[in-house]
C-alpha cells in the first residue's frame, strides 16, 4: 500500500509542481505584487494538494473503480434491467454529489441562487439519467454517433431557448458543468460500470462498448442546468468575486465545513453500496475492507484537497489574473497559454489515456503525438477564452464550429475512437482547470469587462478545455486511417508494377 501511495504522490507532485513554479516565477516579476504572507499561504497550499490528490487518487483506486466494476456486472448477471437502471440513476446522483471539482464549481456560483446544493443536485440528476441512457446504450447495443448527435442538436435547441429568453449568460456556466461533472470520482466509477456491464453481457464488440459512458454523462448536466437557469428570475446575474485567504480561526472553519460536506457526499455512497451489498452484491469481506479503506483515503484526500484549493490556490489565481489583466491584455493571453499547456501535461489521467490510444492504433497515434495536440490544444482553447473575454463575444462562436466538427469526425473515424475521444474530454479538464484556471479567468474578467460580464464571459473555460481532445483525437485517428490506406495503395502499386524479369520460375 506504501509504494501504491508513494506513487500517487508523485504523479500529483508532476501535477501541480509546474504551475507552482511558474506562479513563483511571476511573482518575482513587476507583473504582480503578491505579499510575502501569500506567498507562503500559497506554497503551503500546493504541498497540501499535492498530499491531498495523492491520497484521493489512492481512495478512488481502492474504492471508486472496484464498486463501479461490482456494480455494473453484479446487477448486470442479475439480468433486472430496471433495478440495474434504477441503482445507476442513485449512483450516478450520488458520485456527482461527491465530486470535488463540481463543488470548487459551485462555490463559485453559490450567490446565483439561495442554496448551492441546488445546483449540485440538479447537475447529479443530470448524471444519473444519462448513465441510465448510457446504460441501455450498452444493453442494446445502440450507436454512440447517433445518440451524441441527438443530444447535441437538442443542447444547442436549449441555447436557442435561453437567448430568446434573455438567459444567455448562463450558457457557459452550463457548459462547464459538464465539464466538471467528469472529475476524479466520477470517471473511474463509471468507466468501471461500462466495463462491468460491457464484460458479463459480452459480444465482439464488448471493448468499444465499455466507451462512450462519460461522453453521454457529460451531456447530462448540460442539459439539466440549462432547463434549471430558465427557472431564474431575469435580471443582471450577481457571481462573487471574494477570495479570501482564510488563516487563524477562518482556517479551522473552512476544515470542518470541508469535512462536513464531505462526509456527508460519502455517507450517501457508502449507505446506498451497502444496502446493494447486503440484498445484491454479497462480495467477501476481504473486497469490503479494501474498499472501506479506499473510502477512508477518499475522505481525507477530499478534506485536504478542497481546503487548499479553497485558501491557497483559488485566491492566488485570481489576483494573478487581475493584476496582470491590469498591466496587458497581450501578457495574459500568453499567461494562459502556457499554464493551458501545464495543465494537461501535468495531467496523470492523460499518459494513461495516451499510452491507451497507442495501443489501440497500433502505434499509428504515438503517445509523442497525442500528448503534443493535447498540450497545444488545451493552450490554445484557454488562450482562445481569454481573448474572448477581451472581446466580450459570445462563448457559441466557439462551441457550434467546435462540436460539429466533432460530431463530422465522427462519421469518418471508427467508433472506437470517438468513444475515447468524447470520454476524454473529462480527463483534460482537471482537477487545477476548476481550481486555478477558472479563478484566474475570473480575475482577469474583472479586471478587463467588469463584476457583471463574469458570468457570461469568464465561465466557460472548462467546457472549452473538455471540447479540446474530441476534436484532437478523432483528427489524429482519421489521419492514422489515410496514413494506413497510403501505405496500403503504395504496396499494392509496389506489387503490381513489379517487373516480371525478376520473378524466377521453376520447373
Amino acid at each position: 500500500m506504501a509504494k501504491i501511495l508513494f506513487t500517487k504522490l508523485k504523479e500529483a507532485l508532476l501535477s501541480v509542481l509546474p504551475i507552482t513554479v511558474i506562479v513563483l516565477i511571476i511573482s518575482f516579476t513587476p507583473l504582480v505584487d503578491f505579499s510575502a504572507t501569500e506567498l507562503i499561504v500559497f506554497s503551503v497550499s500546493a504541498i497540501f494538494l499535492i498530499l491531498g490528490i495523492g491520497l484521493f487518487n489512492l481512495g478512488a483506486d481502492l474504492a471508486m473503480t472496484p464498486m463501479g466494476e461490482h456494480v455494473g456486472s453484479g446487477l448486470t448477471k442479475s439480468k433486472k434491467l430496471k433495478v440495474l437502471l434504477s441503482v445507476c440513476f442513485i449512483m450516478g446522483l450520488l458520485i456527482t454529489i461527491a465530486e470535488p471539482d463540481l463543488s470548487v464549481l459551485a462555490g463559485q456560483v453559490k450567490n446565483l441562487m439561495s442554496n448551492s446544493f441546488i445546483f449540485i443536485a440538479t447537475v447529479g440528476i443530470g448524471v444519473g439519467l444519462f448513465l441510465m441512457l448510457a446504460i441501455l446504450k450498452i444493453v442494446f447495443r445502440k450507436n454512440l454517433s447517433t445518440l451524441l448527435m441527438f443530444f447535441y442538436m437538442m443542447l444547442f435547441a436549449l441555447c436557442a431557448v435561453m437567448i430568446s429568453s434573455g438567459k444567455t449568460d448562463y450558457i457557459p456556466l452550463a457548459f462547464d458543468s459538464g465539464g466538471v461533472t467528469t472529475g476524479p470520482i466520477t470517471v473511474p466509477f463509471i468507466m468501471a460500470l461500462g466495463v462491468g456491464i460491457a464484460t458479463t453481457i459480452g459480444g465482439r464488440n464488448a471493448n468499444e462498448n465499455s466507451f462512450g459512458l462519460i461522453a453521454l454523462c457529460s451531456i447530462g448536466p448540460m442539459i439539466a442546468v440549462m432547463i434549471l437557469s430558465l427557472t431564474f428570475k431575469s435580471g443582471t446575474p450577481n457571481i462573487s468575486t471574494d477570495y479570501p485567504m482564510a488563516l487563524g480561526k477562518q482556517l479551522g472553519f473552512t476544515v470542518l465545513d470541508t469535512l462536513k460536506e464531505v462526509s456527508i457526499a460519502l455517507a450517501l455512497i457508502v449507505v446506498f453500496f451497502a444496502i446493494l451489498q447486503f440484498t445484491v452484491l454479497k462480495l467477501p469481506k476481504r473486497k469490503i475492507m479494501r474498499i472501506a479503506i479506499g473510502i477512508g483515503y477518499t475522505l481525507i484526500g477530499l478534506v485536504v484537497f478542497l481546503t487548499a484549493v479553497k485558501i491557497g490556490f483559488m485566491p492566488i489565481g485570481f489576483k494573478l489574473g487581475q493584476e496582470i489583466a491590469e498591466k496587458n491584455n497581450v501578457f495574459i493571453i500568453i499567461l494562459s497559454f502556457i499554464l493551458g499547456m501545464v495543465v494537461v501535461l501535468a495531467e496523470p489521467a492523460v499518459h494513461v489515456l495516451n499510452k491507451q490510444v497507442e495501443e489501440i492504433t497500433g502505434g499509428g497515434v504515438t503517445k509523442l503525438q497525442m500528448l503534443v495536440a493535447l498540450s497545444v490544444g488545451v493552450g490554445v482553447s484557454i488562450g482562445l477564452s481569454i481573448i474572448r473575454i477581451i472581446c466580450g463575444f459570445s462563448i457559441l462562436y466557439y462551441l457550434i464550429p467546435g462540436y460539429l466538427i466533432s460530431l463530422g469526425l465522427s462519421f469518418f473515424v471508427p467508433k472506437l475512437y470517438t468513444a475515447i475521444a468524447f470520454d476524454s474530454g473529462g480527463v483534460a479538464s482537471g482537477p487545477l482547470t476548476s481550481s486555478f484556471i477558472l479563478p484566474l479567468a475570473i480575475g482577469a474578467c474583472s479586471t478587463i469587462a467588469g463584476d457583471a460580464s463574469i458570468l457570461n464571459l469568464a465561465f466557460g473555460v472548462v467546457a472549452m478545455v473538455a471540447m479540446t481532445p474530441l476534436i484532437t483525437i478523432q483528427t489524429l485517428g482519421f489521419k492514422a486511417i489515410i496514413s494506413s490506406k497510403v501505405r496500403q495503395k503504395i504496396t499494392m502499386k509496389r506489387i503490381l508494377s513489379a517487373d516480371d524479369e525478376q520473378i524466377i520460375y521453376f520447373e
